[in-house]
């Protein structure tokens, strides 16, 4: 679903579409604002226990809903994606956990939002305790041979480079 301005958020003027950095784009023919279509931040974390094994979480919510993903969630006003990824690991599962390393940044179109940034890190999980909030039905550590199949091609993105540093 796309969003379609027909007037200037600032001004609330009409805005039309002008050639902008070589693009169509909305632009106000008043105060000079641009609609960019800019994807928008998310954060995925792939947390590991102390066995290797990672915390994987399935949807009550969707996109997904009933399937498994990494925790994770958008960039708030104000947030880094690290706080971001550390928020939302806590949020959805009750772990807490320090970040080692980013494991990339990738795209993720999606009809419902459109284009998603996804950032992604390892994080080691602190403790094993989870407990779950509404928008999980069930979370769990497993090994690296029983992951079930995940949907996001972003998770399983990650997922891989988890695995491409512990051997």
């Amino acid at each position: 679903m796309e969003c379609t301005f027909k007037f200037c958020p600032l001004c609330r003027y009409y805005l039309r579409k002008t050639q902008v950095d070589g693009r169509k784009r909305l632009v106000c023919q008043k105060c000079g604002w641009i609609h960019y279509k800019n994807p928008i931040p998310v954060a995925a974390c792939a947390a590991i226990n102390k066995k290797g094994k990672i915390l994987i979480a399935k949807r009550n919510i969707e996109p997904g809903k009933n399937r498994w993903a990494l925790p994770g969630g958008f960039v708030e006003w104000n947030e880094t994606p690290e706080d971001t990824c550390l928020r939302e690991l806590k949020e959805e599962t009750g772990i807490d956990g320090e970040i080692t390393r980013l494991t990339g940044v990738y795209i993720q179109r999606t009809k419902k939002y459109g284009s998603l940034l996804v950032i992604g890190f390892i994080v080691s999980a602190i403790h094993e305790d989870i407990s779950i909030n509404s928008e999980v039905k069930e979370a769990k550590f497993v090994s690296r041979r029983n992951i079930p199949y995940v949907p996001f091609l972003t998770h399983r993105k990650i997922i891989e480079e988890v695995y491409k540093k512990i051997k």
